[in-house]
């Protein structure tokens, strides 16, 4: 159906336009004033930069010694003083193996002219160009010979000498040391800031929350992740660095290579620059190989030795111990490079990359300051379902499939038709009337159909052959509507009940008698218009009079979630109305089980179960002191995440129990004396955690369909609930800590780590044992081999 094209859009106010203007050149100003500072101020700021980035490598050294009784400044002189000794008796055996190397490269001269010899005597005879190069030879000596007739030069020319005055000593000394004079200075005022930012990293890190102001909040988790971040990568990179060179002098020695532990060390050191250091390392002992011996034997074992290992390091070593990114992509990493080098020289490359996730950082936290982010972050600029969303208004759908692929392999198709699919329609609907010209709107419909066609010929659904749909998915009104059936019906196909789509029309008689409906048990209507009300209305209407033993499921994917409710869904007629493909998958599949008279029961592993039970066996839990300790933890996990409730359920048997609350709850006691509330068997809460042993959030009970029918979570007006299994260092699960609120509630990743956290804690408590560690949470892929490997 086509609707009526909308007026243009209109353009932002003058005044707008001048005020960004206006910010845009006080930004450039700023920016150049910053870059004209750092530049200018590299004698000071140098040393300082390599401080803080020194005492980020020593401050969990200084933090350990003092947690173990030390004053911080004796443990600031240890850390130092090992610091030192580990310097002194590194720089001792590179002066002794150089003043060894130094005695014996005399020695390689005449292996040394050999192999040039040898060289050049290969390299001549006939080539290429060389016909060429006589040619221009004779070219310039006929030259000469035209431009040199006719001048006479009687008298010869005369050498002249230049005799030098003789230089003191003193001077001799001062010209020899003052190169190392600069090196040496700054070293020492290095080793004091390092010193005095280790003695005061609490007043330091006050100042800069001063500096930072706004949100304390914000501005604390700015500094607990950069430094982090950075600490980690220092004390990673260190690691790696250690463990090629040591594999690289142990090399050496046994190629024979002279010096093994010096280009062992320089290895080391040299890694630590980015992108020229390990090139630089490799070349001394390829030409000391070169320089040794006679053949080539050495040089190409010293070749395949450092091939081998950066090879390790590289794909091996860096990936295992770093195991995540920075956030960096590689061309923020390249263009940093460049930047510090520009204006800090050689010192410059080696701090770019701590230095830019200090920036990188400060962009995510500040917002003011968040195209630091865009412009240095590996993660994508646009979600997955607006790049999807572009590719398709681009006439790409060839990228759409391929990003469209990537997360299915990571995720699943349903996932990827709740998560990013119905974004793509949501999208096309909203900009169907504002922004959307005819190209587009047919560039849409064209590329989803093909993405579409494409998801289905990839992940084919297995059903029995013959199988009549138990399920048809009607389109209410546009084509996007039509679309989200196809994609509802794989889903459901997918699941396992056989799914058919009907053609798109309007809520006539006639239309209605040719749906041919006949054995269909659930009927969905897709309807992404923002008023649905009297189209799904009046086809509900007719479609329950045709067909009246027909569950009927609304699908109104462009409403609010919040404003379906058990009197809209009454209102309409239908038996459910649903928000998202999962839900809709969900209720549908409940809907047929209980058309075909199955139930759905909770699987648990009876050898976990048997566990379990011989654990909580051993547990008194009538023991008021313990149940004390109990409602303390779950008043303190309410009081943590701001909800309404919070509860500790206890697996024992078939039964779930009420073994902590924040607050008295009604329920069905036990009848045994431990006064516990007994969940009723057809409404457990515990069970969501039993499949996989990890957090679960649902943000919206209402939307979940198994929750939804919960009556234990309708007794105590929950809207949302969040679980994590309170489970055994082996772990079987005992039961699960769970939040309740009674206001739609969204946890992140990060608050579900902190939830699993504190149910670690209470199954210590249960069984007076260590907990099962507490899972990492996931983080986002960088973006096309765009992030570079260090710790986050």
């Amino acid at each position: 159906m086509i609707l009526p094209l909308p007026p243009s859009g209109t353009e932002p106010p003058p005044q707008s336009q001048q005020t960004d203007v206006v910010r845009l050149a006080a930004g450039l100003v700023i920016a150049t004033i910053i870059v004209a500072a750092l530049y200018f101020g590299q004698v000071v700021l140098i040393p300082l930069a390599v401080a803080f980035l020194i005492s980020f490598v020593l401050g969990p050294l200084v933090h350990w010694l003092v947690r173990h009784g030390l004053s911080r400044l004796l443990a600031v002189a240890l850390a130092m003083g090992l610091v030192l000794a580990v310097l002194g008796g590194l720089g001792t055996l590179v002066a002794v193996q150089v003043q060894s190397l130094s005695a014996q490269l005399p020695t390689y001269q005449s292996t040394i002219r050999a192999k040039i010899k040898d060289l050049g005597a290969q390299m001549e005879g006939p080539g290429i160009l060389e016909g060429a190069l006589q040619t221009v030879d004779t070219v310039q000596k006929e030259v000469a010979e035209v431009v040199g007739e006719g001048e006479e030069n009687d008298v010869p020319p005369q050498r002249v000498r230049v005799i030098p005055e003789p230089v003191s000593p003193f001077k001799t000394a001062m010209l020899w040391l003052s190169p190392l004079l600069s090196p040496i200075a700054t070293a020492g005022i290095v080793l004091v800031f390092v010193v005095l930012i280790l003695l005061d990293q609490g007043d330091l890190r006050d100042r800069l929350l001063r500096i930072l102001g706004g949100n304390i909040y914000r501005s604390t988790d700015a500094l607990e992740e950069a430094s982090k971040r950075i600490s980690k990568y220092l004390l990673m990179q260190l690691v790696v660095n250690v463990t090629y060179a040591l594999p690289m002098a142990l090399g050496l020695w046994l190629i024979g290579v002279p010096g093994f532990i010096l280009w062992g060390t320089l290895a080391a050191v040299m890694r630590f620059i980015p992108y020229v250091g390990p090139i630089l390392s490799a070349v001394f002992p390829l030409s000391l190989a070169f320089a040794v011996d006679p053949g080539w034997n050495m040089v190409l074992m010293t070749a395949a030795l450092i091939l081998v290992l950066e090879l390790v390091s590289n794909n091996i070593i860096e990936p295992l111990l770093y195991g995540t990114s920075t956030g960096l992509s590689v061309l923020s990493l390249i263009a940093a490079a460049t930047f510090w080098t520009a204006i800090w020289g050689p010192i410059g490359l080696v701090l770019s990359t701590p230095l830019t996730v200090c920036l990188l950082v400060v962009g995510r936290y500040i917002p003011q300051l968040s195209i630091l982010e865009t412009l240095l972050g590996s993660s994508p600029a646009l979600s997955r379902q607006t790049r999807i969303y572009q590719r398709l208004i681009a006439n790409d759908p060839d990228d759409a499939i391929d990003i469209a692929e990537d997360v299915i392999e990571e995720e699943s198709v349903t996932e990827f038709y709740n998560d990013e699919g119905m974004e793509v329609l949501r999208q096309a609907s909203i900009d169907y009337i504002n922004n959307a010209r005819a190209e587009h709107r047919l560039r849409i419909a064209n590329g989803m159909d093909e993405l579409l066609e494409e998801i289905r010929d990839a992940h084919p659904a297995t059903l029995p052959e013959g199988a009549a749909p138990r399920v048809a998915c009607i389109a209410g009104k546009w084509e996007i509507d039509r679309q989200a059936c196809e994609m509802l019906a794989h889903s459901l196909q997918l699941d396992g009940v056989p799914a058919a789509v009907r053609a798109a029309g309007t809520a006539t008689s006639r239309y209605v008698a040719g749906l041919e409906l006949e054995g269909v048990q659930v009927v969905l209507l897709s309807f992404f218009s923002r008023e649905p009300d009297a189209g799904a209305r009046n086809l509900t209407r007719r479609i329950r009079a045709r067909w009246p033993r027909a569950k009927v499921v609304l699908g109104l994917w462009g409403v609010a979630s919040d404003e379906l409710d058990d009197r809209r869904r009454e209102a309409l007629g239908a038996d459910a109305v649903v928000a998202s493909i999962k839900e809709a998958v969900g209720r549908i599949s409940l809907l047929v089980r209980d058309a075909e008279g199955a139930s759905v029961e909770v699987v648990q592993d009876p050898q976990a179960a048997a566990v379990r039970n011989e654990t909580l066996k051993g547990v008194r839990l009538e023991n008021p002191e313990l149940r004390e300790d109990l409602d303390d933890y779950a008043i303190r996990a309410a009081d943590v995440f701001d909800v309404r409730t919070a509860v500790i359920v206890a697996i024992e048997g078939e039964n779930e129990l009420v073994i902590g609350a924040s607050h008295d709850l009604p329920g069905a006691r036990t009848s045994d004396g431990r006064d516990l509330i007994v969940l009723p068997q057809d409404s457990p809460i515990a069970a969501q955690v039993l499949s996989d042993a990890k957090p679960v959030a649902v943000a919206d009970i209402e939307r979940d369909p198994v929750l939804s029918e919960n009556a234990i979570l309708h007794r105590w007006s929950a809207r949302a609930l969040a679980a994590a299994p309170v489970r055994k260092a082996d772990g079987v699960v005992l039961g699960a800590l769970c939040l309740i609120h009674d206001q739609v509630r969204e946890l992140d990743d990060e608050e579900l780590q902190l939830l699993e956290t504190l149910a670690a804690e209470v199954a210590e408590r249960l069984t007076g044992e260590d907990a099962a560690p507490v899972s990492e949470p996931e983080v986002p892929a960088p973006s096309a081999s765009v992030g570079q490997q260090v710790p986050d």
